[in-house]
């Protein structure tokens, strides 16, 4: 039984990203799709698609590389799971303007949903940091 599906998702990201795999799966949950589709909107993702199988959802992830030559170089630098079971992290408005310049994105559960940091700071609103990816 897994406690956490968001850290056990950005976990299997992470490691797919680093084998240079092009599909990974989820398990589904509304908060791990959420995530997800923020991570297509902001380029960091190809695409997804949800999955029943035999009464279990799951959550197709089609990674994205750049091509170097023969290289290929996963678009996602860093992705790290920051506000935790154990330990909550909560942030104002004013506290999530701007991640890594402006080049990374923070994960926002906030009142208005789950949200980019850019969109939680125009909406005016903050929350519980999920997590941060560059």
């Amino acid at each position: 039984m897994i406690n956490d599906l968001i850290a056990d998702s950005i976990t299997r990201i992470r490691n797919a990203s680093m084998r240079r795999q092009e599909v990974t799966k989820l398990l589904y949950s509304k908060i791990v799709e959420s995530i997800v589709k923020i991570l297509q909107d902001k380029g960091y993702i190809e695409s997804y698609k949800v999955v029943e199988d035999n009464s279990k959802k799951f959550i197709n992830v089609v990674l994205k590389y750049e091509e170097n030559g023969k290289m290929k170089t996963p678009i996602i630098n860093e992705i790290k799971r920051i506000s935790k079971p154990g330990r909550r992290v909560y942030k104002g408005k004013d506290e999530i303007k701007r991640f890594k310049n402006g080049y990374g994105t923070i994960i926002v559960s906030t009142s208005k949903g789950v949200l980019p940091n850019d969109e939680a700071y125009a909406n005016g609103v903050g929350g519980e940091v999920l997590c941060s990816v560059w």
